[in-house]
């Protein structure tokens, strides 16, 4: 069945959402508390009409009257009188399920899913064109910033040239707190977990895997094509340290967990790592659970978003725009005005994690005699590795020494080698440390 492209006139566009958890919950109150302003926004009746939801005791302590629950998702997107499907439920199973069925059966639609989208987004918006219907996802990245519709809208003049930042506000948290008071990462997660910030299970924070799916879904927008997760390399941020972190300051920057995603000579990549960035940037200094996603084009140079990146309000505001937005293209019979997102039958190559240039932070521990500086840097000389500087960090660590190597741009492959070949000197007495330095141009 193709979408339902009939002009509403002054009808009503009718809303089936899918989950009443903490954000469906919200966006259920939002769609029936204010219904009367926002159907003037869309300029016709904007009617929350079925919400399907397993714990009907949850959803009622919501608001939502009885008349409107049901057990049934499916008994929602097979409604023929239901314009938009809200999926809130969560996860790649049994959403990709419904959110599929819905579109075949002509229903526009709202997520706020990133994993879905990461996972599926290709076959969702192939299947979003067949059928004519418009999917919408803001809430899937950056909370209540609007990042998606700047990317798919207010930078259509630009060639983009990256996309990269703060995503994920669990790991921002957790770096703000190790920062703030030089706690070790242990005891600024138990903290986190204390003050609600992080998941009773925060590996999907913590290793990255998060940030991963957003700029997977920022990337693939931003360059017009499919980015798959599997070509994004990731590390998390649980071997990040107090040490470090108190070294990165002496070097006059800050560690911050980033997710970047570049088009460079070459082609195009993606990484989710800590990086270093210098103390006076506008990102470094983006603290606690806030998000920031700074955007680099051409004509419209550089330009830094910021705003609170989860949480029920800021995602239901995000759904909440997004519903808006179709409703007015369903009044309208207009869901071309934003053309579904297609992705380019050109790409351009993906690079390999070894293949991509950055400049470096190393920590070495090492003896503390003569001659050791010079044998680590004849290893990375011989790969052809410059230094910026070197510094001797002083602790308290008895005959063994800290220093600090931070070097010009390389190649990853070229720096990986050498570190191998460090951490066999005699004179190294630990695995070395390496962490990222942004921004990478020299």
């Amino acid at each position: 069945m193709m979408g339902q492209h009939r002009r509403k006139a002054n009808g009503a566009v009718r809303i089936g959402l899918l989950g009443c958890g903490t954000i469906g919950g919200g966006v259920a109150r939002h769609l029936l508390m204010q219904r009367h302003v926002l159907s003037r926004h869309v300029g016709c009746p904007l009617q929350l009409v079925r919400v399907a939801e397993i714990d009907l005791a949850r959803a009622r302590r919501e608001g939502v009257p009885e008349e409107l629950l049901t057990t049934d998702a499916r008994a929602v997107v097979r409604d023929p009188e239901i314009d938009i499907v809200v999926e809130l439920i969560g996860g790649t199973g049994v959403a990709r399920q419904l959110v599929m069925e819905a579109m075949r059966h002509g229903k526009h639609i709202v997520t706020a899913n990133k994993a879905l989208l990461a996972k599926s987004g290709l076959r969702l918006h192939a299947v979003a064109q067949r059928h004519g219907v418009d999917l919408f996802y803001e809430a899937s990245v950056g909370g209540g910033i609007p990042i998606i519709k700047s990317l798919r809208e207010g930078f259509v003049a630009n060639k983009i040239h990256s996309v990269y930042g703060i995503v994920n506000g669990t790991c921002n948290y957790i770096l703000t707190r190790m920062a703030a008071d030089r706690l070790e990462f242990d005891v600024a997660l138990k903290e986190a977990m204390a003050q609600g910030y992080a998941e009773a299970d925060p590996s999907l924070d913590i290793e990255g895997h998060d940030a991963r799916h957003k700029i997977g879904i920022l990337a693939s927008i931003a360059f017009g094509q499919w980015i798959p997760q599997e070509a994004i390399h990731v590390e998390g941020i649980m071997r990040v340290t107090a040490l470090d972190i108190q070294c990165a300051h002496e070097l006059g920057y800050v560690i911050k967990f980033l997710a970047i995603a570049k088009a460079e000579e070459g082609g195009l990549h993606a990484r989710v790592h800590p990086t270093l960035l210098p103390a006076h940037t506008m990102l470094a200094n983006v603290n606690g659970v806030y998000n920031a996603i700074e955007v680099n084009g051409t004509p419209i140079g550089t330009t830094l978003f910021y705003g609170r990146g989860a949480g029920r309000d800021a995602t239901t505001s995000a759904v909440i725009a997004d519903i808006v937005d179709v409703a007015r293209n369903v009044r309208l019979a207009s869901h071309e005005r934003l053309p579904t997102f297609t992705f380019t039958t050109r790409p351009r190559p993906l690079k390999p994690m070894s293949e991509v240039w950055s400049k470096y932070y190393l920590r070495c521990t090492t003896v503390d005699r003569p001659g050791v500086i010079a044998a680590i840097s004849r290893e990375l000389g011989s790969r052809n590795i410059g230094l910026t500087s070197v510094l001797l960090h002083e602790t308290a660590r008895g005959a063994y020494s800290t220093i600090l190597f931070m070097t010009h741009r390389a190649r990853e492959a070229d720096v990986q080698a050498a570190l191998r070949a460090i951490n066999r000197l005699p004179v190294v007495k630990a695995k070395t440390v390496l962490l990222r330095v942004e921004p990478s141009e020299e």
